[in-house]
């Protein structure tokens, strides 16, 4: 297992281009399952998880060629296996299959999902709005099973706006009968982008980005020659809290700043100045950094993804800031790690109190999960002193050369 190691004390400057987005890239891989010929995407960056998904998707039949940054994906007309449990506990959104593959061939069988510990990933909508659409499922033994003969348009509410339930009904939908209806469903920039996708391929979808999106059903989903994935906002905003917590400037090339607002909001609130433009973004440090209080929230409210990051921001602010956790339960494990480093912070339940320290501490910590690991990496930035971080094969699952990336900024930033 390799470490990595931050030496702090330097400020970030410069410019940084933002990778395409792991989650969206994710849910469009597995949508081309569904498209009768080639598929071509774009802006794809050769992170762990899309590295897991593409062997989740050869192992069902499909044919995958990478060249720099795109992926070509050819599946055809029958599906050969199902997805592996060895691969599909490495990955929270190997669950994303079922409703392309029940779509296509009429069947799926997924082990439940693995990935960061960081809380409970309940199928229950998943199923629910698979049922609705005429599927039959069942759970045996850690494996999700769907069949159906043929799926028929239906209204679906969701009780809560999942993205992953939002996303794996939204495809199913596309190759059912008549229309669908998707009630309370997520918001996310992804669900905006999968949704293009689809439209790309032929599909016929309305409404993402709102509470309701509807879906009239196709008989087949053709290929696409080139498909753009949209840029990581959570990749950007750990890039823009490392700029805010070294006191450095550092601008981004290749953001949606839409995407980012419930950062950029916060972080002007904390005391720093975001410039945004059409498809840039920079971030100053001009004044003294200031305590906040953040909620973790469905989009467009602040993201559980950066959650982590905006924790170690905080801990050297003046005063005491406050932090609710509404999305996942077990997302404050890095407060431990933090404390080792020498920040205050209490925690009860899903609320963390950040009493701001003069200053942080290098020392040996532990990645716990992907959005942990870039945390730890923006303390290491912060603190006095050499940090090591073990489990840094965490944040290769979601970041594109993080450490080249910092480095290039004037960080002090290497694998050992």
């Amino acid at each position: 297992m390799s470490k990595l190691i931050v030496r702090g004390g330097r400020v970030l400057s410069g410019r940084v281009r933002v990778s395409g987005a792991k989650n969206a890239a994710l849910a469009i891989l597995c949508a081309s399952v569904m498209a009768q010929s080639d598929v071509l995407l774009e802006n794809i960056p050769k992170i762990e998880d899309l590295r897991v998904m593409t062997e989740l998707i050869k192992s069902i039949g499909a044919v995958l060629k990478w060249t720099e940054d795109s992926l070509t994906i050819s599946m055809p007309g029958a599906c050969t296996g199902m997805p592996t449990y060895a691969l599909a506990k490495k990955l929270r959104a190997s669950n994303l299959l079922i409703g392309p593959m029940l779509a296509r061939f009429g069947r799926a069988e997924v082990c439940l999902p693995g990935g960061c510990d960081i809380g409970l990933r309940p199928m229950d909508l998943h199923f629910k709005g698979f049922e609705a659409l005429g599927a039959k499922m069942a759970l045996e033994k850690g494996i999700m099973k769907a069949e159906a003969g043929h799926l028929e348009g239906a209204r679906v509410y969701l009780d809560f706006p999942s993205v992953g339930a939002t996303e794996n009904i939204m495809m199913a939908a596309c190759l059912a009968k008549g229309q669908t209806v998707i009630e309370n469903c997520a918001k996310e920039p992804e669900i905006v982008d999968l949704a293009s996708f689809l439209n790309c391929l032929g599909g016929k979808v309305r409404g993402a980005g709102t509470d309701i999106i509807k879906i009239e059903g196709v008989k087949y989903l053709n290929g696409c020659t080139h498909y753009n994935v949209i840029p990581d906002r959570i990749e950007a905003g750990t890039f823009m809290i490392a700029a805010a917590a070294t006191g450095g400037d550092v601008e981004l090339e290749n953001v949606i700043p839409l995407h980012v607002e419930p950062l950029s909001a916060k972080l002007r609130e904390a005391g720093l100045e975001v410039i945004e433009e059409e498809d840039y973004l920079r971030v100053r440090a001009v004044d003294g950094l200031r305590s906040l209080d953040i909620k973790t929230m469905p989009y467009p409210g602040f993201p559980t993804d950066l959650q982590s990051q905006m924790m170690t921001l905080l801990s050297t602010a003046p005063g005491t800031s406050e932090i609710i956790e509404n999305i996942f339960e077990n997302r404050f494990r890095v407060a431990d790690e933090l404390r080792r480093m020498g920040a205050a912070i209490k925690v009860k339940g899903r609320m963390a109190l950040i009493k701001g320290v003069p200053k942080l501490y290098g020392a040996q910590v532990k990645a716990t999960d992907l959005r942990a690991g870039a945390a730890l990496a923006v303390a290491g930035l912060m603190a006095e002193g050499e940090t090591e971080i073990s489990g840094s094969e965490y944040i290769d699952r979601g970041y594109y050369k993080l450490e080249e990336k910092l480095s290039s900024l004037g960080g002090s930033v290497f694998r050992s």
